[in-house]
C-alpha cells in the first residue's frame, strides 16, 4: 500500500482565498505510517482520503486545490505526477500539480452542470521513472452554485375546461427544470400565475384560475365559465428557483372554454309542405331547418332527425353536415293512384345527449304535408322475369303465358316479342298471350341449363314502353330412342362361353331421366345361341351360350331407356368369333390357320403359296407377249385404234364424260365425235364417239382463241411419289393459263400414262385423215338442233 502524507487544502468559495494564503498557512500532513521503535513501519489500513470540493465558476485561477506528500525518507529525489479525467483525459487541461512539492491546482474555472465529479490518481516517481509508493486516488467534487434560470419545458401549454365547472375542477398542469443541483436550493421551483386575459377581451374580469405552486397544477378559482360569453383565456406563467426567491423565467397557458350540450335544437319553423313526383326515388323532396347555440360543428350541435309516423318506409330524412338542415327524401316510388298525400311528422335531437345543466324541455317537432304528384307511367310487369315452365314437346299452340303486365292508368296495351332467337313463340299484340309457335328443343344453342331467354315489350297509348324478360323452363321430354354402340366387334373362340364377350352400350340424346340407365335384351322370340348380361346402368355384355365355331354371328339386340313413357330401339349386332393372340386380339389369316389343329402343315402351306406365285409370272408373260403381237400389227402413222377392222375397234370405244383434253390433241387419239340426238348439243359431255362420222380435217372450233403460246407442261412425273401433288399442281396451272384448250372451263390434262405398261401410249395413235379433208356442211341441213354444232365446225 502506498504511504503518503496528505495536506489537504479546501478553499471555500465564500473567502476567496489566494495563492500567498496556501503559503501564509501550510496544509495539515496525514501520515498513513507511524513510528515503532527506531524504525518506520507500515499500518495495516490505508486511510480513507476525504474528497475534495471545489466550488464552480470561481474566477481565481490557477487554485490550489490540495498538496500530496510521502512522508518515507527517500537518498534522492521525489517527483509527483498526476493522471485522470481533467489532466491527461478529456476533458484536458482542468488540473495540474507541482511535481516537486505535490500541490495539485485549478487551471480554469469548472461547471458543476457539465461535470459533477473528477476521480484522479497521484504517483511518486524516482528519478528514473521508479515508482516509490503505489498510487494514491484523489476524488474532486465540484459543488453547485446557483448559476441557471429555471425553464418552462414548452413555450405555450394547451388545455381545456368545460364550460360551467365548478371552482377546484383540474383543468391542465405545467412543468418546467432547472439545471443546477436538485439536491440544493437552487433547483427547488415555485409556480405562479401573474397575469390573464380572456378571449374576447374584458369578457370576464375576475380571476378564474389558480395554480398550485410545488405541482403547477392550475384549476378553476371561480364559477361563471359560458362559452357563450367567453371563448378562452390567456394565462401569464412565473417560474422562480429557490423555492420562488432566486432565479425566474415566464411562460404562457392557453386554456379553452369548451362547449357541453346545453342547448336542445329547435325547429324554425314548425310546418312544411312539399310536393313528389309519383315513381321517384331516392330524390330529394325538401328541406327543414333547426337552430342550436351549441358550438357548430360539434356533437352537440349537430341535429339528428326521426319520422315518427311512416310505418311503410317510403321516406327518410338525413342531416346536412353543413348546415344541419333535415334533408327529406323519397325511398320507395310513390303511386298516386294508391295514394295522394303523406302528412308526416319529424323529430329532432343531438348526436350528443343533453347536460344536465340543460333546461328541461320536450324534443321539438316539425309536420311536413307531402303531396304526390301524377304523371304518365309506363306498363308495369306483374313478375320480372316472367316465369313460364313447359315440356319441350309443346304442341304449337299451346297457351304459355297471359296476363302478365298492367297499366297503371289502365290505358291499352301493345305487346310484340322484342328477342325470341329460335322463333318459337308467339304473342297477341292485343291481349299478349303467350303461346308456342312450335316445340322446343333442349339441344338449341340458346337453350343454357334448361332454361331459354325472350324479351317482350309492352306499350301504352301514350308511347310508354316497357321491357321485361321471359324466363322459359324446358322439361326434358323422352323423344329419341337409344341406340347400340358398337354394333360390331370380335370374341375369342378359345375362351369359355360365360369368359368371352363383347360390351356394348348405349347414347341416347334426350337428357336424364330419360335416357340412362338402359336396358339391354335379346328378343324371345328369335333362337339365338346369345345371351346378354347387364353390367351396370349404361353397359352391357354379349356372350355366347355355347362353344362356336369361328364366324360371323348376327345377335338381335333390344336396348330400351328411362323415359317415361320409355323408348327402344332394335339393332343387329355383327359379332365375329375368331382365333385370339395372347392380348385378345384376333389373329390374321395366316396366324389362324397355322393356330388351327386342323388346319394343313407349314410345309403344304408353302409349296400352295409358291404354286400360287409361278402362275402369276406365266400369266404376266403371256399378257406381254400378246401386246407385243399387237404392236407389230399396227400400220405406221395410223394410230393405235385404227387397224384392220375400224368399224369393230369403234364399237368398243366408249367415253364416259370425258370433257378435256382429247379434241385438241392431234398426237393422241382422233375420234369422230357426234352428237347424241338424246342429248342437248350445247351441253358439254354430249358428244361420244360412233361408227360411221365422216372422217378429215380435225375441225377448228370457232369460240376458241387460236395461234397464241401455249404454256409447257409438265411431260414426266417425279420419281419420288411424294411429289406428285407438286406434279398435278404444276400441270393445273399450266393448263388453267393454256388459251388453246377447250373446254374453257376445265383443265384436265392426261397424257402421261405411267411406266412399265404393257400398252402403248395413247399419245401414239394417229388420226386416219387431217382436219382439211373434212366437210361439215351438211350439219346445216339437219335442222336448228343441230345448228350450234354446224358453227362450231364451220371452217370459215
Amino acid at each position: 500500500m502506498a504511504s503518503w502524507m496528505l495536506v489537504l487544502c479546501v478553499l471555500a468559495a465564500s473567502l476567496c482565498q489566494v495563492w500567498s494564503s496556501l503559503e501564509e498557512h501550510p496544509p495539515r500532513v496525514l501520515s498513513p505510517w507511524r513510528k515503532q521503535g527506531k524504525g518506520l513501519s507500515r499500518v495495516k489500513r490505508d486511510w480513507i482520503i476525504p474528497q475534495i470540493r471545489v466550488l464552480e465558476n470561481s474566477k481565481q485561477v490557477p487554485e490550489a486545490l490540495v498538496q500530496i506528500k510521502s512522508d518515507k525518507i527517500f537518498t534522492g529525489e521525489v517527483i509527483y505526477k498526476l493522471e485522470g479525467p481533467g489532466v491527461d483525459q478529456e476533458p484536458k487541461n482542468l488540473f495540474e500539480i507541482d511535481d516537486k512539492s505535490g500541490v495539485i491546482r485549478s487551471k480554469q474555472p469548472l461547471d458543476r452542470e457539465k461535470h459533477r465529479s473528477f476521480t484522479l490518481k497521484a504517483f511518486a516517481l524516482s528519478p528514473s521513472g521508479e515508482r516509490l509508493e503505489n498510487p494514491t486516488t484523489i476524488e474532486i467534487v465540484v459543488l453547485d452554485q446557483n448559476d441557471n434560470r429555471p425553464v418552462f419545458t414548452q413555450s405555450q401549454f394547451v388545455g381545456t375546461v368545460s364550460e360551467f365547472s365548478i371552482p377546484g375542477t383540474s383543468v391542465m398542469s405545467v412543468s418546467a427544470t432547472d439545471a443546477d443541483d436538485p439536491t440544493t436550493e437552487n433547483a427547488i421551483l415555485s409556480y405562479s400565475i401573474i397575469g390573464q386575459e380572456s378571449v374576447p377581451p374584458n369578457a370576464v374580469t375576475k380571476v378564474m384560475f389558480g395554480i398550485n405552486n410545488e405541482t403547477g397544477t392550475i384549476y378553476t378559482r371561480d364559477v361563471g365559465l359560458d362559452r357563450e360569453v367567453v371563448k378562452s383565456f390567456r394565462l401569464r406563467l412565473q417560474i422562480a428557483d429557490m423555492s420562488g426567491q432566486g432565479l425566474t423565467s415566464e411562460g404562457v397557458a392557453i386554456i379553452h372554454v369548451s362547449d357541453i350540450n346545453n342547448h336542445a335544437p329547435q325547429f324554425r319553423p314548425a310546418a312544411y309542405s312539399f310536393t313528389a313526383l309519383e315513381n321517384r326515388k331516392s330524390f330529394e323532396v325538401g328541406r327543414v331547418n333547426v337552430t342550436d347555440r351549441d358550438d357548430p360543428g360539434t356533437g352537440n350541435w349537430e341535429a339528428k332527425y326521426s319520422i315518427t309516423n311512416d310505418p311503410d318506409g317510403n321516406f327518410d330524412i338525413s342531416t346536412d353536415p353543413v348546415t344541419n338542415q333535415g334533408v327529406l327524401t323519397v325511398l320507395t316510388p310513390l303511386d298516386f293512384e294508391a295514394r295522394d298525400e303523406y302528412n308526416l311528422k319529424l323529430r329532432v335531437e343531438n348526436v350528443n345527449a343533453l347536460s344536465s345543466k340543460a333546461p328541461n324541455l320536450p324534443l321539438s317537432t316539425a309536420t311536413v304535408q307531402v303531396k304526390v304528384v301524377n304523371e304518365n307511367e309506363a306498363p308495369h310487369f306483374r313478375e320480372d322475369p316472367v316465369l313460364i315452365v313447359v315440356p319441350e314437346s309443346v304442341p304449337p299452340g299451346t297457351l304459355l303465358k297471359s296476363n302478365y303486365a298492367f297499366d297503371p292508368e289502365n290505358s291499352k296495351l301493345r305487346y310484340e316479342i322484342s328477342r325470341d332467337p329460335e322463333r318459337w313463340l308467339d304473342i297477341n299484340r292485343d291481349s299478349g298471350d303467350i303461346t308456342a309457335k312450335k316445340s322446343f328443343n333442349m339441344r338449341s344453342p340458346h337453350v343454357r341449363n334448361n332454361i331459354y331467354r325472350a324479351v317482350v315489350k309492352v306499350t301504352d297509348v301514350g308511347g310508354l314502353s316497357s321491357t321485361g324478360a321471359v324466363t322459359i323452363t324446358l322439361k326434358e321430354t323422352n323423344d329419341f330412342p337409344p341406340q347400340v354402340v358398337p354394333v360390331s366387334g370380335s370374341v375369342c373362340k378359345e375362351g369359355t362361353p360365360e369368359a368371352s364377350g363383347l360390351v356394348v352400350t348405349a347414347v341416347d340424346q334426350d337428357y336424364p331421366p330419360h335416357a340412362a340407365p338402359f336396358i339391354f335384351e335379346i328378343p324371345d322370340d328369335l333362337p339365338v345361341n346369345w345371351t346378354v348380361s347387364q353390367l351396370n346402368a349404361t353397359h352391357a355384355v354379349l356372350h355366347p351360350l355355347v362353344l362356336l365355331e369361328a364366324g360371323e354371328y348376327a345377335v338381335p339386340l333390344l336396348v330400351s331407356d328411362s323415359g317415361r313413357p320409355a323408348l327402344s330401339s332394335f339393332a343387329h349386332v355383327n359379332i365375329t368369333v375368331c382365333l385370339c393372340d395372347s392380348s385378345g386380339d384376333c389373329k390374321s389369316a395366316a396366324g389362324a390357320v397355322l393356330g388351327s389343329s386342323v388346319g394343313i402343315s407349314f410345309i403344304a402351306l408353302i409349296i400352295i403359296m409358291a404354286s400360287i406365285a409361278l402362275l402369276l409370272l406365266l400369266l404376266l408373260l403371256a399378257v406381254a407377249a400378246t401386246a407385243c403381237g399387237r404392236r407389230h400389227h399396227i400400220r405406221k402413222g395410223t394410230g393405235l385404234l385404227i387397224g384392220e377392222s375400224e368399224d369393230d375397234v369403234r364399237d368398243n370405244v366408249f367415253n364416259y364424260d370425258e370433257q378435256g383434253g382429247g379434241e385438241e390433241d392431234e398426237n393422241g387419239f382422233n375420234i369422230d365425235l357426234l352428237w347424241n340426238p338424246h342429248d342437248d348439243p350445247s351441253t358439254p359431255g354430249s358428244y361420244y364417239p360412233m361408227p360411221g362420222f365422216p372422217r378429215g380435217k380435225q375441225p377448228l372450233r370457232r369460240d376458241a382463241p387460236h395461234n397464241l403460246p401455249s404454256p409447257i407442261y409438265p411431260r414426266r412425273p417425279p420419281a419420288d411419289p411424294t411429289d406428285i401433288e407438286d406434279y398435278i399442281s404444276d400441270g393445273l396451272e399450266a393448263a388453267d393459263g393454256d388459251p388453246n384448250v377447250p373446254p374453257y372451263d376445265t383443265a384436265l390434262i392426261y397424257d402421261y400414262e405411267g411406266e412399265g405398261s404393257l400398252s402403248g401410249s395413247l399419245s401414239s395413235i394417229a388420226s386416219g385423215s387431217s382436219d382439211g379433208d373434212q366437210d361439215y356442211d351438211y350439219l346445216n341441213d339437219w335442222g336448228p338442233r343441230f345448228q350450234k354444232l354446224a358453227n362450231m365446225y364451220d371452217p370459215r
